[in-house]
């Protein structure tokens, strides 16, 4: 099997880039699609596909310096390694599946492998440990050997700007079968249907729904589907449940402090607790809004946002 060429890469601007990845699932898509990435939704991904994202798809400050280092590090790991790299500059896509899409960094010179560049905070150095792989970043390269047919892929990071590591990942058939299965069921039953996969509990999905709605219509109503009393009736268990929870926490808390009374440190077993004085310093909003308004106002900052009530 060899993957086919969609379209060259070259002299295509970002936005004819972009454009062309819309008609199918790359690499950075796929742990999205398996909800396993906190920065972007199954429906951001959705919207996107269809051309509807209220996001602007603009690289940040990591994204950009990523690109930047990008040749730097597939330098590194060729001295590193002694294999040569070199690039395929083209969206390739799969034989049979045709949605789905491969921009790779880097192939390696006379093998069947290829090489993905990255670059990752310090703050992240420990999702790197030993064999320790991210997860979005294994589906991709998985995703990469599906598309390709290549029996193995090597991941390069610079972290924190001053350690490097690599790694080899080979082919795994039964994960690259599922993420086949879940692209397919994705770009069959919700791009081309145009029926938008359902919103999840991560963070992106608040942030794309401030997005989509950022603004509610003055005096507007709707009666919601039966499926919508079926969520409230679950959120209020789940306000009782949580209550349960912060009482037991409570509770749990306050007998390890009986034990420790005025004691600044202890030791459980391999564990390490500390109840420490300290000062708090809080500013009094009421009495600075009465006393200093002018200051108060100064630097005050108001945003728009939807309050969400249920009653």
């Amino acid at each position: 099997m060899q993957a086919q060429s969609l379209v060259q890469t070259v002299d295509m601007s970002r936005e004819q880039w972009l454009e062309a990845r819309r008609k199918g699932i790359g690499g950075s898509d796929v742990s999205s699609i398996a909800g396993l990435n906190k920065w972007k939704s199954p429906v951001a991904v959705y919207l996107d596909k269809v051309g509807q994202s209220p996001l602007e798809d603009t690289a940040g400050e990591a994204a950009y310096w990523g690109n930047v280092m990008e040749d730097i590090v597939a330098q590194e790991f060729s001295i590193r390694t002694g294999l040569k790299v070199r690039r395929r500059n083209a969206i390739l896509k799969h034989p049979e599946h045709e949605f789905m899409f491969a921009n790779v960094d880097r192939l390696i010179i006379g093998k069947k492998e290829g090489l993905e560049c990255k670059t990752a905070s310090e703050f992240l150095k420990g999702e790197w440990e030993e064999d320790e792989i991210p997860a979005a970043y294994l589906l991709q390269i998985q995703h990469y050997m599906a598309v390709t047919g290549y029996k193995a892929w090597h991941i390069a990071v610079l972290i924190g700007g001053n350690k490097f590591i690599f790694k080899k990942v080979e082919r795994d058939e039964e994960l690259i079968n599922f993420l086949i299965q879940i692209e397919k069921d994705f770009w069959e039953n919700h791009v081309l249907k145009e029926i938008p996969p359902a919103f999840d509990g991560s963070d992106a999905s608040v942030d794309l729904l401030k997005a989509l709605y950022p603004e509610s219509e003055p005096d507007s109503e709707i009666n919601l589907p039966s499926e919508a009393e079926m969520l409230i009736d679950a959120l209020d268990q789940l306000k009782d449940d949580l209550k349960d929870l912060q009482t037991k926490e409570k509770e749990y808390k306050n007998k390890i402090k009986d034990f420790m009374g005025t004691t600044e440190k202890a030791f459980a077993g391999t564990r390490k607790v500390t109840w420490k004085s300290a000062n708090v310093t809080r500013i009094d909003t009421k009495r600075l809004k009465a006393e200093q308004p002018e200051l108060f106002k100064k630097y005050s900052n108001t945003t728009s946002e939807r309050k969400f009530l249920i009653k």
